[in-house]
Parts: structure tokens; sequence; C-alpha cells
């Protein structure tokens, strides 16, 4: 859609330091989020104009690379001079395991 596209930053440009563990209250447990504090060598990219019919997938962690990402900062933002009254995006976040034999 044309409004608050998601963006999604390269997990290597994120440096442990920079991301902030903080308590995730819900109403029967409590569970952990990490905030991301700002810096101009993270990259960042995002997906304009996505169609109903398209899907971002968001690789969070793979065992099979213990070396890799194992977080992927993402979220909406408003583009410069967008439309405010332009569909926005909707999105569903879905957490799935894939387990290749």
């Amino acid at each position: 859609m044309q409004r608050a596209p998601l963006a999604l930053a390269d997990a290597s440009s994120i440096p442990k330091d920079d991301l902030i563990a903080t308590e995730q209250v819900f109403p029967d447990r409590v569970g952990e989020i990490y905030h991301l504090t700002h810096s101009a060598n993270h990259r960042w990219y995002f997906a304009s104009e996505m169609k109903r019919d398209e899907a971002f997938l968001i690789k969070g962690w793979d065992s099979g690379d213990p070396e890799g990402a194992h977080f992927a900062p993402h979220g909406a933002f408003q583009l410069p001079n967008q439309d405010p009254v332009a569909p926005p995006r909707e999105s569903i976040e879905i957490r799935t395991f894939i387990i290749i034999d």
C-alpha cells in the first residue's frame, strides 16, 4: 500500500550494543522485546506500494548459520510527502519455524 510502508534493517549493520532489551508486559506474563538505538550506520530497506498478493519474508534466525542474524529490526514509517489519505499498509505478522532435514 502507499502509506506507512514496512522498513527492515539489514541485520549485519546492527551491532549487538545497539539493541536494548525491554520488558514486554502482557496481562498474564512478561516477555522481552528489543528496541533499537539510532545509528547512521544502520542500513534500512523498504518495499513501497506492495500489493495484497505480495509477502515480505523476514528471516530472524537460522540454526544452520550460528554467526548470522539473530534479530530482524523492522517497523512502519512515514515517507516524506506521502498522501495522508492514501491506502495504509495492513500487515499480519506470523512467526513460523521451518525444519529442513
